[in-house]
């Protein structure tokens, strides 16, 4: 939201700021959503290149 606010551009953090004003909760749950699956696919793709970089913790 921070960088939302400063370069003028909307995006996700507005549209949930106005969601939770409006108790739009179909809308919350989106990006709720949106958010978690983004936190795991980046977690997944640190795990793997983890293993990738370090041969000592790939499985035998």
């Amino acid at each position: 939201m921070l960088v939302e606010q400063v370069f003028g551009v909307p995006g996700l953090g507005l549209v949930a700021i106005g969601a939770v004003t409006t108790r739009d909760v179909p809308v919350i749950q989106g990006i709720v959503l949106v958010a978690v699956v983004v936190a795991m696919v980046c977690n997944l793709l640190v795990d793997l290149t983890y293993g990738y970089l370090n041969p000592k913790v790939r499985p035998r």
